[in-house]
């Protein structure tokens, strides 16, 4: 048992080998599990009834909407709902249009395909895209004469929340792809970086850190020119749109709010948040918005800190990886694509600076939580995928402060020299 847990503690079990090997079964079994399924369909819908890419059947929905003219009736959730019975058969089960109509910039190019070409076009683009930039990750590393070779590539393509995203067509993908470009530019183009960040407006739930931890950080210029960005998309969508479709898009959010998040109508078992988790336990809507207040605050103070403190950039763009996560009320499994940032940011740390006790054990869990998260909360109620979340984000702020905590002896020693 003492040589269990000493191998834990240390991460030598987590061999090349092991990894790739374990990257490569799942990779392989959720390959063949979904050429069957599809197989398995009939025409655009699934053997449960359900579109090929269910989700994703509400962004093209919407999409051939805006292009007969019609962009406002994406709120309305009968017009909006016919289109998709008419598209999909009558028996199709709804899915909701919960974004804002920056969205609808992207959703109706898409809605000129057929739809498998537009839901291929979609998956194939935002997973290159995601692929990309975990890439860029990894590459750096060859500037501090560490190379770790092609092994990365499954990890990134056998992550299961990609599997996830693809299954449900969702743009997890494309919500990895653009914050971690984000925090990609950052050091060099500040203002690359915020346009990028603003190209995630499409998504408000996941800016309630950033902003924090940049303003902390003193990265002024990112946070006016996102401001900009989303500033010119409100503008650009009114203009295309019509200026009354935000308007119908405010309207639409208390309906959305009280299904979605508060009666749980997307299944609490999906949701990785706190809020999530408080109302699985059978904790009053009142009480989880005042938990999940109370962790959000938290996480933004400990990321502010952090992006203030001499600590490795790596880590602070993993932390905020996490924080975002853990911040926002409204976070679904396949949203959890933005921890395979934080996951590369982590080991990019750990390869140039060394690793903690349990943190190549905890990254490995961290990896495999959303093929699990889902079915464990619900059958048992356990929130998996947040406790996963909590201890990373645990464990990335104790690393912030001891390279901190490092950056400061080391300046004292210099100035006593």
């Amino acid at each position: 048992m003492t040589h269990f847990w000493q191998g834990v503690q240390s991460g030598r079990w987590l061999t090349a080998a092991r990894i790739r090997g374990y990257s490569l079964i799942l990779l392989a079994f959720c390959v063949i599990a979904a050429a069957g399924w599809i197989a398995s369909s009939n025409g655009l819908v699934d053997r449960n009834g359900k579109p090929i890419g269910t989700d994703f059947s509400s962004f093209y929905a919407a999409g051939s909407l805006v292009l007969d003219g019609r962009a406002a009736d994406v709120y309305n959730m009968a017009a909006h709902y016919a289109r998709e019975q008419q598209i999909f058969g009558a028996a199709t089960p709804y899915y909701g249009w919960l974004y804002p109509p920056i969205f609808l910039l992207v959703a109706a190019p898409l809605a000129l395909l057929p739809y498998p070409l537009a839901l291929a076009a979609w998956q194939i683009s935002t997973f290159a895209l995601y692929l990309s930039v975990i890439g860029v990750i990894v590459r750096r590393l060859r500037r501090r004469g560490i190379a770790i070779g092609p092994i990365w590539l499954p990890v990134a393509a056998g992550f299961p929340a990609v599997f996830i995203n693809l299954g449900h067509g969702q743009n997890g993908f494309l919500s990895a792809g653009l914050f971690g470009a984000a925090l990609l530019a950052l050091p060099t183009a500040p203002i690359v970086s915020g346009v990028l960040f603003g190209l995630l407006a499409y998504k408000p739930q996941l800016a309630l850190v950033a902003p924090f931890a940049l303003l902390a950080a003193g990265q002024w210029r990112t946070v006016v020119a996102a401001g900009i960005t989303v500033l010119m998309l409100v503008v650009a969508t009114s203009l295309v749109f019509g200026a009354d479709i935000w308007l119908s898009f405010a309207a639409s959010t208390e309906t959305s709010r009280k299904l979605l998040l508060e009666q749980g109508d997307v299944g609490l078992e999906k949701l990785q948040s706190v809020f999530a988790a408080v109302r699985l336990w059978g904790g009053g809507v009142p009480v989880a918005y005042v938990v999940q207040g109370l962790v959000s605050a938290a996480t933004v103070c400990g990321t502010a800190w952090t992006w203030r403190s001499s600590c490795d950039p790596d880590v602070k763009s993993a932390l905020l990886a996490i924080a975002t996560l853990l911040a926002s009320p409204h976070v679904l499994d396949y949203d959890l694509m933005i921890l395979a940032l934080a996951i590369a940011f982590t080991v990019s740390a750990g390869l140039a600076g060394g690793f903690r006790d349990y943190e190549i054990s905890l990254l490995a869990v961290a990896w495999i939580v959303p093929l699990a998260s889902r079915s464990v909360a619900g059958v048992t109620g356990i929130p998996l995928g947040l406790l996963v979340l909590s201890t990373l984000y645990v464990f990335t702020l104790r690393r912030a402060q001891l390279d901190h905590a490092g950056s400061a002896a080391g300046m004292r020693r210099l100035a006593q020299a």
